[in-house]
């Protein structure tokens, strides 16, 4: 990182050091005698704070805090007021925020430029992090950082509806900016096809999977960080139609489920890279037409479908291990979507008998809760993804015809009204985002 933050910047010559304020001006200076004081202004003198083990921790300026996360990630909210020069640091214990990692609540103010509209994570093992107030601009700046990003992750801005039904099998996909907009179709690319799956992988880039485009297919299409479609690779694994997909483990992607002549239950793993893997067998109980999405920053939940229809979920541990079955709760129902939102939770929405617009959040914990009264139009066979870092998006869909129409979600979960459509009407597509 480089330039003047703060007043914390040292100058030093053959004899003197000057500290410097934001606009550059020499404020004090001093001799090499002088030196040692001004280095503890520069971060040496932090008051380090017993170890914290807690899931809540509030910080306070000029303390140094080592985070023990072997039981839980720990969330930190920053002072409400600053000033410039203000420093804290952060350092991992036990080396253990890989597993479970630290989010910090900016409290209202920047972060390195940004405002408080979304946390921000470190899930580095063994990572340490200085951040230091530089004024209201750009808030808490981090003057340092053990790892080899400079700038910590935060959820995906933007997102792509892509293929599904419109009188026919289509390819096109429709880009959603970080603002929640839809854009006007993008020309299809690869298999066309419906009933098909996407999820996030490699931190900032999509795959759409599998499918029907008159049999089932494997045959996947990588989405690049800026929401290009790449064209066919070559299926690995059981061809299917109406599985779900999510991400876990913070950078590699799941499919799961699905119909392929009856219902199964195996699930094929995505690389960091984007390489799909052969099966693993199934775990939980077979069935297709169901969905997922992420919860608590690097798990997955996969719920309801058919047959029945049913609620039942299954958690994927962030080492992309499937749980059994959990007990459904809500209303049980299939052709429905789920997207994350708030960095950590999730949201379960819409679908059939009906259509319903009933919605069921997750927690951060992958506790499906009970329903939620639906806002918007009633519909089935959506599509849904987060963007924005911390919301979400419902759209297209089925409501006795195909549709464009598109409901956003808050960072709270909390579904908005009807937005018009805007690409091609269609049903049986899916969704998934991108940075």
């Amino acid at each position: 990182m480089s330039g003047i933050i703060g007043s914390k910047l040292n100058i030093r010559g053959s004899n003197r050091i000057a500290k410097l304020g934001t606009d550059g001006q020499v404020l004090t200076s001093a001799g090499a005698g002088e030196a040692a004081a001004f280095e503890d202004a520069a971060g040496g003198g932090l008051d380090w704070q017993a170890i914290e083990t807690g899931s809540t921790m509030t910080a306070v300026a000029g303390n140094g805090y080592w985070i023990d996360t072997t039981s839980n990630a720990c969330t930190i909210t920053l002072p409400a007021s600053a000033s410039n020069g203000d420093e804290i640091m952060f350092a991992d214990y036990a080396r253990n925020w890989g597993t479970n990692g630290i989010v910090i609540d900016s409290n209202g103010l920047n972060y390195q430029g940004d405002d408080d509209s979304y946390d921000v994570e470190y899930s580095t093992d063994g990572q340490s992090v200085n951040i230091v107030y530089s004024g209201a601009t750009n808030g808490w700046i981090p003057i340092e950082d053990d790892t080899v990003e400079d700038e910590p992750s935060k959820g995906n801005q933007e997102g792509i509806f892509g293929y599904g039904y419109s009188d026919s099998r289509v390819s096109m996909s429709n880009k959603v900016s970080n603002a929640g907009v839809v854009s006007s179709d993008v020309t299809g690319v690869g298999t066309a096809r419906n009933q098909l799956a996407a999820c996030e992988y490699g931190g900032d880039k999509g795959i759409f999977g599998f499918g029907e485009p008159g049999g089932v297919t494997a045959v996947t299409n990588l989405v690049s960080n800026a929401g290009v479609v790449a064209t066919d690779t070559a299926g690995v694994g059981t061809a299917r139609r109406g599985l779900a997909a999510c991400s876990y483990g913070e950078d590699k992607g799941i499919f799961g489920f699905g119909y392929s002549g009856g219902y199964v239950s195996m699930s094929n793993l995505v690389s960091n890279t984007g390489v799909v893997a052969s099966d693993v067998t199934g775990v939980g109980t077979a069935r297709g037409f169901l969905t997922a999405c992420e919860y608590g920053g690097d798990k997955g939940i996969i719920g309801f479908g058919e047959p029945g229809p049913t609620a039942v979920t299954n958690l994927v541990s962030n080492a992309g291990v499937v749980a059994t079955d959990t007990a459904g709760v809500g209303t049980a129902r299939n052709n429905l979507a789920a997207c994350s939102y708030g960095y950590d939770k999730g949201i379960f929405g819409f679908g059939e008998p009906g259509p319903t617009a009933v919605t069921n959040l997750v927690s951060n914990a992958g506790v499906v809760a009970s329903d939620t009264t639906g806002v918007g139009t009633a519909r089935h066979t959506l599509g849904a993804t987060q963007y924005g870092g911390d919301k979400g998006i419902f759209g297209f869909g089925n409501d006795g015809s195909v549709t464009a129409v598109t409901n956003l979600v808050s960072n709270a979960g909390v579904v908005a009204s009807d937005t018009t459509g805007v690409g091609t009407a269609r049903s049986g597509l899916v969704a998934c985002s991108f940075n």
